[in-house]
């Protein structure tokens, strides 16, 4: 592996900057899905999920959740034998379209848009527990300060949080200039390239999670070009 990809480096992402209504945001968010269905993300996720839990979950929260595609794709895997979920996405825009929020209401899912930012929603008091957190292409924006930060106030309200994230390897890399020939939109592609410099490998997200034990951590890399990283508390596992 080349210095440059050994060397994590978080850059701004076009994406996070351009208004919801943006016709290059639109179709960037399209470009996404494409990619998280390349990336098996979604089958990746479910199985995290149904791997980690010992019970039926009734709430879960999405941080970072953009259009709620990926949950609602694991959502139609699990509502048969999850009923009656309570969803939270978190993202800054408010992304959730009528359709989507219709389709999770006929799979017996209720959804709560929490439009704000990320530490602002997880600094709040009032929160319920939640029996998973999860995040997918969200946790590489992210610096190792804010990072552990960030999961300081995951594990405070969770006994189970999965992340499924951009590797950080040549083969990542190489796959990330190639979006084009997907028919990605510019900000999709500059995008791509920085995701996968700014994501991880070996045990970096493990070294960012509370030192207070009594959490069961794994973190491995998935597929072609995914990392995944899940945390259980004990007791639970």
């Amino acid at each position: 592996m080349s210095a440059a990809i050994l060397t994590r480096r978080v850059e701004e992402e076009t994406l996070d900057h351009l208004r919801e209504d943006d016709p290059r945001a639109i179709r960037s968010r399209g470009d996404l899905r494409r990619i998280n269905r390349i990336m098996g993300n979604v089958s990746i996720m479910d199985s995290l999920l149904k791997g980690s839990l010992a019970r039926p979950p009734s709430r879960i929260a999405e941080l970072g959740a953009g259009d709620g595609s990926l949950l609602l794709r694991v959502a139609r895997r699990r509502a048969h034998e999850w009923p009656d979920v309570a969803l939270t996405f978190v993202d800054q825009q408010d992304l959730l379209g009528p359709p989507t929020r219709m389709a999770f209401a006929d799979l017996g899912w209720t959804v709560h848009a929490a439009v704000m930012d990320v530490f602002d929603w997880l600094g709040r008091p009032d929160h319920p527990r939640y029996d998973a957190i999860v995040a997918n292409l969200f946790v590489h924006h992210f610096e190792a300060e804010a990072l552990s930060r960030l999961f300081r106030g995951v594990a405070r309200i969770t006994d189970c949080f999965i992340a499924c994230e951009p590797r950080r390897s040549q083969v990542a890399l190489l796959g990330s200039h190639l979006v084009g020939a997907l028919g990605a939109n510019a900000v999709t592609r500059r995008d791509a390239v920085l995701s996968v410099r700014a994501g991880f490998r070996d045990r970096e997200l493990s070294a960012s999670w509370p030192r207070n034990g009594g959490w069961d951590l794994s973190e491995i890399g998935a597929r072609l070009f995914s990392h995944t990283f899940t945390a259980v508390r004990r007791a639970q596992a």
